[in-house]
């Protein structure tokens, strides 16, 4: 009896780091440019330890997404994972959740921002021009892991073996794509200059939480607006137990450029429980009632991905 090739997962789990860069790609027509995809992708933990090497208590990782329109150029000979779809733009009363393209993700982080950039520098000297830059974002760590609205981003994230449940897709959730994980990413622009004109009570019942301390606020009635915490609370249908993601959010801007934003970063085992969050989050929850940081967040982006094993990662290269 064969025994089974173990299954090694990426680097999803791999910890908040001082600098982060996330590159969305498109791959162009033509089976050069596939090949040449396929080669790099295959590559990426060779050029992970390579860098990484330069200093090991940096925390550097890259995690790569594919996304669902090139999944069948890149990946011909491997079923596709069972919820992977493009970002659906989601049209609420008053604010738009826009669908962008991207085939490819690079995560990219670690504690010194010259690794991401030499890591960065070597993958596109790998990929050439098989592919165009969709976008390039650069995050950074802001005081005690604060966004720009000046409130600490990402407290419901599962910790210990709760990343693992909540992120990774298990045999029991699809066979095929065991190791894997679905990624969402928005890229939200923020008007500073209005929400500084709230008071920091106002700016609290937005959030859901105390700005200085970070605690929790009551939940609202079923029927009244919702603070953003509590619309981004999701429960299983059948359990009542609530839903985890990992968020791996960096806030980026230019002050010069009036540039002020947050790069939200979302990994789940279940797409549909991202899928939800970001409905409650446009359409409201009762409709109607949508999250007020929409008021001065803008979504510029919205695009998801698969985050295969690295498994079937590294056997890309073997055409």
């Amino acid at each position: 009896m064969s025994r089974r090739t173990p299954i090694e997962s990426q680097r999803v789990d791999a910890p908040l780091t001082q600098s982060a860069t996330f590159l969305v790609l498109s791959v162009a027509d033509g089976p050069d440019a596939v090949r040449t995809v396929r080669s790099a992708l295959s590559s990426v933990d060779d050029l992970s330890k390579n860098v990484s090497i330069r200093d090991l208590d940096a925390s550097f990782a890259c995690t790569v997404g594919i996304g669902s329109e090139v999944w069948d150029r890149l990946l011909p000979g491997i079923s596709r994972p069972a919820e992977l779809h493009p970002f659906p733009k989601i049209e609420g009363k008053v604010h738009t959740a826009v669908s962008t393209p991207g085939d490819l993700l690079f995560h990219v982080r670690a504690q010194r921002r010259d690794l991401c950039f030499e890591f960065e520098r070597q993958l596109t000297d790998l990929l050439g021009d098989s592919v165009k830059v969709v976008d390039s974002t650069v995050g950074f760590r802001y005081f005690d892991v604060r966004d720009l609205l000046g409130f600490v981003d990402g407290t419901a994230n599962p910790v210990g073996q709760a990343v693992n449940d909540s992120v990774l897709i298990t045999e029991a959730d699809d066979s095929n794509s065991a190791g894997g994980s679905y990624v969402v990413i928005q890229k939200y622009v923020h008007d500073l200059k209005r929400w500084k004109s709230l008071s920091t009570e106002k700016q609290e019942s937005i959030i859901g939480r105390t700005k200085f301390d970070n605690v929790e606020l009551d939940d609202q009635d079923d029927d009244k607006q919702k603070p953003h915490k509590q619309l981004a609370n999701i429960e299983d249908p059948h359990t009542g137990a609530e839903l985890s993601i990992l968020r791996d959010n960096m806030p980026f801007g230019n002050p010069g450029q009036g540039e002020f934003g947050t790069y939200f970063i979302g990994y789940s085992r279940k797409l549909w429980v991202i899928e939800q969050m970001l409905e409650r989050m446009f359409v409201g929850n009762p409709p109607g009632l949508h999250d007020r940081i929409l008021d001065y967040s803008t979504p510029l982006t919205g695009t998801t991905f698969f985050v295969p094993s690295a498994t079937v990662l590294a056997g890309l290269g073997d055409d």
